[in-house]
């Protein structure tokens, strides 16, 4: 049975089990994946799921039901369950269907499929070469592996107010992790590329020499003393600031009242010349959509405009609880309910370049990467565990480690300069930036 014809026969079982309005969603996804380590093939996994929702509206109420094995749906008695559920549970005056006009882009336009199919072969073999180059690079000495992967996701949406849908997209990735030192005077480092088309990610050798360079550079850190100082942060790690800010601006959090950015919608939040945007209209975006969860049209969003806080990220449902318009961010996996969440999210480059913003700094922290999770995402407070290089003299300096670097999201927002060397490479990105000053605690 096609997928239509699957979502087809779902909704009509809805309708007649009692449901007001219902719609229904067909996943698919297959995923194969290689590792190397040390030479050698560790494992080759490949993986396929096959999901259908249907989500169902009765007097106020919904609910949700899936089943991972469609060749044996029994369409009829799933929905007497979706309907059965739905009415026990309290009315939600936010919730229903929307009614949205035409997507205004085509998944064709977004060129999100490639055609080429690799074998677990070549993903090995790509693997393979990316960690050889990371062994070649003098003073690495072992290594955490590589892996290469490909997949393919299948979308289809059907609504029982009109709106049908389906979009694919495939992915590549390429991931290596070298370790260089000896004995208790190892330090490790990684570098990673993901693309829709292969043909877009980096030579296996580029990332793999990447990485041994980057453990290299890493060996003897210091623990500095604890001070208050100017944080840069390269790209990969200031996109999770990036990251951050979605948080905090996604609609269901501040219905919620549980994002320190509740009620700052028009206000200023970075510095002028600042601007962030969502984008789900990149060709070959990692996260490109024409259509949200919901059939929602999706489009290009300035989130923030030479530093102003302009938009939310909005679902049917929050768009509702804020008495907003919904901006086409709804998203769900087969079984669960629709949730807002960013597309293609990445801060605009700034002027300078980051060699000017770190010549600026006499003494100063340049943070490679970040552990943990310590954000408040009621205050705003955040403190990360981080490693990276101390900034004297304009220069980058010796490497640290076991340091904590501590501030408040709102503060940091307020004196962020991002340099001018913006890449796409992820679904949230952001070129290298500059916060004024943050505590760094160390011994």
């Amino acid at each position: 049975m096609s997928p239509q014809a699957s979502l087809e026969r779902l909704l009509a079982a809805a309708k007649k089990a009692g449901a007001e309005a219902a719609d229904a969603v067909y996943a698919a996804r297959i995923a194969l994946t290689a590792s190397i380590r040390l030479g050698r093939t560790e494992h080759v996994e490949r993986a396929e799921s096959l999901e259908l929702g249907l989500r169902v509206f009765v007097g106020g109420r919904s609910a949700v039901v899936s089943v991972e094995n469609p060749a044996a749906l029994e369409a009829e008695a799933l929905a007497e369950r979706a309907v059965a559920m739905a009415r026990v549970l309290p009315p939600d005056p936010h919730g229903g269907l929307a009614a949205p006009p035409p997507p205004l882009i085509t998944a064709e336009a977004l060129d999100l499929c490639d055609p080429f199919i690799p074998s677990a072969e070549l993903l090995a073999a790509r693997a393979a070469a990316a960690e050889a180059a990371a062994l070649a690079v003098p003073g690495v000495r072992n290594s955490e592996g590589a892996e290469a992967s490909w997949g393919r996701s299948e979308f289809h949406l059907l609504t029982s107010n009109g709106f049908a849908g389906a979009y694919a997209r495939t992915s590549s990735g390429l991931a290596v992790t070298a370790v260089a030192g000896e004995g208790t005077a190892m330090e490790r480092d990684y570098e990673a590329a993901s693309a829709l088309h292969a043909a877009d990610l980096p030579p296996p050798e580029t990332l793999g020499r990447r990485a041994g360079e980057r453990a290299v550079r890493r060996l003897n850190p210091r623990r500095p003393a604890t001070t208050r100082l100017p944080v840069v942060y390269e790209p990969r790690v200031a996109a999770g600031l990036i990251g951050h800010l979605a948080a905090a601006i996604n609609g269901a959090s501040l219905a919620r009242g549980t994002s320190f950015l509740k009620g700052m919608r028009g206000e200023r939040l970075f510095p002028e010349g600042v601007h962030v945007w969502d984008d789900p209209w990149r060709r070959r975006g990692p996260r490109s959509r024409p259509f949200d969860a919901e059939g929602y049209p999706t489009r290009p969003l300035l989130l923030v405009a030479d530093g102003v806080l302009r938009e939310y990220l909005l679902d049917q449902r929050s768009a509702r609880q804020l008495g907003l318009a919904p901006t086409g961010h709804a998203v769900r996996a087969a079984g669960g309910q629709p949730a807002p969440a960013p597309s293609n999210l990445y801060l605009a480059p700034g002027r300078e370049t980051p060699e000017a913003l770190i010549g600026a700094i006499s003494e100063g922290l340049y943070v490679t990467e970040l552990i943990g999770m310590g954000v408040n995402a009621v205050t705003g407070d955040y403190s990360r565990g981080a490693a990276g290089f101390m900034i004297r003299q304009g220069k980058l300096a010796e490497p640290v480690a076991e340091i904590t670097i501590a501030g408040n999201l709102r503060e940091m927002f307020a004196t962020l300069t991002p340099a001018n060397d913006l890449e796409f490479r992820f679904g949230t990105d952001a070129p290298t930036v500059r916060i004024e000053a943050m505590t760094m605690a160390g011994q």
